[in-house]
This record gives C-alpha cells, structure tokens and sequence, in this order.
C-alpha cells in the first residue's frame, strides 16, 4: 500500500498519509512526525470524517500547518503537511492515486492491495 503513496509521501513538507473508511476507521496510515504521529490516537476523527459526508475536497490551513482532505472510493484521503506545501503538486498526485483506490474498491478490495506489497 505504501507503493501506492510514494508520490505523495516523496512531496516536501509533507508529513504522512491517513485513509480513512467512511464511518471514521483508520484503513491506512504513514506518519512521518511525532506530532502527526498524535493524530492517529484523537478520538474526534470519526466526527470529524462524518462531517465531510457531502465534501469532495477541503484545505485546512492554520498558522504552521495544513490538513489536506480528497474523498476517495474507500473513504477519505487526510494528508498533514506544512503550510506552505505546493498545492497543485499535491492534488495532482492524489488525483494518480484515485483511480488504483477506486479498483480496489470494486475488486478484490483493500485487503488484496495490503498482502499484494507485503
């Protein structure tokens, strides 16, 4: 699954990749920073993807650090990076990794991916 963000991951100033389900479970996640790495355990996750149900895209941006969101296939893309990341970089490699989500959706499913890179 890594393989699959390596464009995003590879772009500077970013600081980890979290896919989540719909309903607010944490399907997959890389995490470069201790600090991101206290994401991972915040309970409001699950509020706070729910909120997104009608949301294609959304750009957080606060003083020295930006959430990135892109509904997905599987659920919804969150990418914390710095403020001042190039953004058109970052939504054109997200629009290369929607289609494989996509497949993996309508094929075999995630779990194929996940033991396809093992």
């Amino acid at each position: 699954m890594r393989d699959l963000f390596n464009n995003i991951l590879d772009i500077e100033d970013v600081q980890g990749v979290m896919l989540f389900s719909f309903e607010g479970r944490i399907l997959y996640k890389e995490l470069r920073s201790p600090l991101v790495e206290a994401f991972e355990n915040m309970d409001l996750w699950p509020p706070f993807i729910k909120a997104l149900a009608g949301i294609k895209e959304a750009d957080l941006v606060f003083e020295n650090s930006r959430l990135y969101v892109r509904r997905t296939a599987l659920g919804f893309l969150v990418i914390p990076c710095g403020a001042y990341i190039p953004g058109a970089m970052l939504r054109l490699s997200c629009d290369m990794v929607l289609p494989s989500l996509k497949q993996a959706d309508k094929g075999k499913g995630l779990r194929y991916m996940l033991k396809k890179n093992r």
